[in-house]
């Protein structure tokens, strides 16, 4: 497999080996729901007030919105003014509204429709040139980027999806994607918590799923984050407490960053209670 970590890999690489573990993440999720009956569906996950048909709305709901991005950028804008423009103002979430109305629709319908939109965002991927910046709810960004997002995303929610029906998902090397996002958003996750971007960078080193060890980040860095790579995707992705996690944080930066560490666009998480007793 292709490292799209590795500076010298050509983007087009990049990109198709990031769309080649978005498909393999994207299956890993779909062979948990495929068979679920329709209780199966209505199951709550651990996000307050969503079900699985919840989790599996989002993810369909966002895909929408990645394929119109990638496929007519004048077109996002507009149909995003048109549906959300005035939407805070009124109390509504959009995020909360798109999973909610997906969620209402038959389970065959909905595993469908979200099959049917993953397939036609990595097309739309793959068929958009390597620089062009990508318009979405936040930041604009890049194929691989948005790649990485949906991987990110897929990979979240699964977790929840897994959770609810406790089952137990082996780690894959595709969290080296989540883990280099993480530390990519560590400055941000400082921003939407009202605190300035630290100026000392961040050194991970991380037990990958097969023993070996993925770092990121300046070799001299004295702020470091040591642990699982699993640990750091499920901290990082708000799944787990940091209390529940065996990750160490060494430097100030590095200490602060870990509990309010948030790798998905938005409002800062309320993230999850510890299950670990004093």
């Amino acid at each position: 497999m292709t490292d799209p970590n590795t500076p010298t890999t050509p983007a087009a690489d990049v990109l198709a080996a990031l769309l080649d573990d978005l498909r393999a993440e994207s299956a890993a999720l779909d062979a948990l729901v495929a068979g679920l009956d329709p209780a199966g569906w209505a199951r709550p996950t651990p996000a307050e007030g969503w079900t699985i048909a919840h989790q599996i709305a989002h993810l369909a709901w966002t895909d929408d919105w990645t394929a119109l991005a990638a496929r007519d950028a004048d077109g996002f804008a507009a149909t995003l003014d048109e549906r959300f423009g005035t939407l805070p103002a009124a109390g509504v979430d959009p995020v909360d509204e798109g999973a909610a109305s997906g969620a209402a629709a038959a389970p065959a319908d909905l595993l469908a429709r979200w099959r049917a939109g993953r397939e036609e965002v990595s097309a739309a991927l793959a068929a958009t040139p390597a620089g062009t910046r990508l318009p979405w709810f936040g930041p604009p960004m890049k194929p691989a980027s948005m790649a990485t997002a949906r991987l990110m995303e897929t990979w979240a929610h699964g977790q929840d999806v897994a959770d609810a029906l406790g089952a137990a998902r082996e780690p894959t090397a595709r969290l080296r994607h989540i883990a280099h996002l993480g530390l990519r958003t560590l400055g941000f996750a400082f921003t939407l918590h009202g605190l300035p971007a630290p100026e000392s960078p961040v050194r991970l080193e991380l037990t990958a799923p097969d023993g070996g060890l993925w770092t990121f980040g300046p070799d001299g860095a004295t702020d470091r984050v040591t642990g699982p790579a699993l640990d750091f995707c499920l901290l990082v992705t708000q799944r787990r407490h940091r209390d529940d996690l065996a990750l160490t944080a060494t430097g100030p930066t590095a200490t602060a960053w870990l509990p309010i560490a948030q790798v998905f666009a938005g409002a800062p998480g309320k993230g999850r209670t510890p299950s670990r007793a004093d």
